[in-house]
């Protein structure tokens, strides 16, 4: 089973990701990991992309389709996997068809994740996070509040809404991933590889979603 998995911030992917990893014995192939293990090694390409990523930019397409290419044409690369955060554009969704032909390697599915962008924010930017560092255990508005607001019911200490989690900067993620993946998924949905999931349901019935969009297409993975 070779699978891309694409959904914007919120959606679950990293969830549904572990799942599948556990169901089909599967690498998960993480470029945001690779990049993070080459800043805290200081390698050259760590200290290329650590300043991109401490703004929050994308690191550029030739970048990203290197490391991923250093990845399948080594010893170790993977036969199975799942692909969480990379191809995140039409530019690196051709690198990596290119690159897959060349390693005779083909992709069964490309499961999109579908969740309104209203949503999105709903969930994420209703979440609040105590200020103690010793505790820093977050709680949501809607799913779970704290007992008092705006008090962590661990240790008393004010809660506060990091950068990430206020609606501007959401919006602003959104935007981004809209521009980046919108023809990504035009490019995998003219190969007949796109399986789209609603996103908005309890993680179990996503997760159960998936695999019977999975099994029509490998029925051989479910024997």
């Amino acid at each position: 089973m070779r699978l891309v998995l694409v959904g914007p911030p919120g959606s679950g992917k990293g969830t549904q990701a572990e799942l599948l990893v556990k169901r089909f014995n599967l690498a998960t192939v993480g470029t945001g990991a690779m990049f993070r293990d080459a800043i805290a090694r200081d390698t050259d390409m760590g200290r290329a992309v650590g300043p991109l990523i401490k703004q929050g930019l994308l690191v550029p397409d030739p970048t990203v389709n290197d490391v991923v290419a250093e990845l399948f044409r080594g010893p170790n690369r993977p036969e199975r996997f799942v692909m969480d955060g990379y191809p995140r554009t039409y530019a690196q969704a051709v690198s990596f068809d290119a690159l897959l032909r060349q390693e005779f390697l083909a992709l069964d599915a490309v499961v999109n994740l579908n969740i309104e962008d209203d949503e999105v924010v709903r969930r994420i930017g209703g979440r609040w996070c105590c200020t103690n560092p010793n505790c820093g255990v977050c709680y949501h508005v809607a799913a779970r509040p704290p007992k008092v607001a705006g008090k962590c019911d661990v240790c008393g200490s004010p809660l506060s809404q990091r950068d990430d989690d206020k609606e501007e900067t959401i919006r602003r993620r959104l935007g981004e991933f809209h521009k980046n993946t919108d023809d990504l998924l035009v490019h995998y949905r003219k190969q007949g590889l796109v399986d789209d999931i609603d996103a908005t349901q309890h993680k179990d019935a996503i997760y159960e979603n998936i695999l019977a969009a999975l099994k029509r297409r490998r029925p051989d993975e479910f024997k």
